[in-house]
């Protein structure tokens, strides 16, 4: 057959979606064929081609030359999943050098970004995600979605309520539908057949299980949501009357209540706290240790004002370094 003319062809994508094709010229390698095709159909993924071989009752064979395929041929598209191989030295290498830059940039801040405008599903366990990826493409050759388990949903939720307290304790109506859309474009087989949106099961499952993550962190002696719990007196400590003074993070404030830094106690802070107001004293501060201390002794401030309320004239005196032009624009950080 002459290359030049057209090729018509019967293109299985799915079970349920098959399509009739027509190229402008007839491809002369295998190569060829799949890049027209992904520029016809606009498919963004790797794939093989089977085609219905009329020797062996059209039964699929794989396509190894076009010369194979008939006047009209049937092919189907076989998606293909590359795998990186990856050295055990890299991969200790990396993991130790990550380890050890985030010891080194460990903050007293729980919290340094803010909720992101487009949420990043996190990495699964590697048995999670490999039955996602299994699944995966199997919605996208035969649109099969998957069957979650009640363990493989816990454990997805576990990781996506971890990655969100990483951003807010308390997210909003739409930071949980923006994750439960961002998990099933990701991963298309957890859509739900009977749901509008493909994800408002998902999304009523985060807004639990993060109901429930908090109360583990509270639990665990985590101050950001402790100071929420006795609401209504019944997690309130000592048998204390219900807390009618609770007041949840606000949008700008990432870390509303922290932990004290690790190793570090309510004395040291206090000495740490002297420290800077001894420094402030001096002609010149030294800026370095300032900000230093000022990054140290965080979560004793935000104790202070949270639980405490003090005066500004208050503030001014213990945390005179809080009021420079330096504090004042780390603020917006914090």
């Amino acid at each position: 057959m002459t290359a030049n003319q057209k090729m018509t062809l019967r293109l299985i994508l799915t079970e349920a979606d098959i399509r009739k094709v027509i190229l402008n010229t007839r491809p002369s390698t295998v190569e060829d064929l799949i890049s027209k095709l992904k520029e016809s159909l606009g498919l963004h993924y790797n794939f093989s081609l089977q085609y219905q071989d009329p020797d062996f009752n059209n039964e699929l064979c794989n396509l190894t030359d076009t010369e194979e395929l008939p006047g009209k041929p049937t092919v189907k598209v076989i998606s293909v999943l590359e795998l990186v191989p990856v050295s055990s030295d890299e991969v200790f290498s990396d993991t130790t050098s990550t380890a050890q830059t985030e010891i080194l940039s460990h903050s007293p801040q729980e919290r340094l970004k803010k909720w992101p405008e487009f949420f990043d599903i996190p990495t699964f366990s590697v048995d999670v995600e490999y039955r996602l990826r299994q699944a995966n493409l199997l919605f996208m050759s035969e649109s099969i979605y998957l069957k979650v388990t009640k363990e493989l949903k816990h454990e997805i939720l576990e990781r996506l309520a971890e990655s969100m307290y990483c951003y807010t304790a308390y997210p909003t109506a739409p930071q949980f539908e923006s994750v439960a859309a961002a998990l099933i474009s990701k991963h298309p087989c957890l859509q739900e057949r009977g749901s509008t949106a493909r994800c408002c099961g998902w999304k009523n499952s985060l807004k639990h299980k993060m109901a429930n993550y908090r109360t583990k962190r509270r639990q665990s002696g985590c101050l950001d949501v402790a100071v929420n719990a006795g609401k209504r007196g019944r997690h309130s400590a000592g048998g204390q009357p219900a807390n009618k003074r609770i007041k949840k993070a606000k949008k700008g404030e990432i870390n509303y209540l922290p932990n004290f830094p690790d190793g570090f106690d309510q004395a040291a802070l206090e000495g740490a706290c002297k420290d800077l107001v001894d420094e402030m004293q001096k002609r010149t501060p030294n800026g370095l240790l300032v900000k230093q201390k000022m990054d140290q002794t965080f979560a004793l401030r935000r104790n202070e004002v949270v639980e405490s309320e003090p005066a500004i004239s208050t503030m001014v005196k213990r945390w005179p370094a809080l009021f420079t032009e330096d504090q004042v624009c780390s603020r917006k950080r914090r």
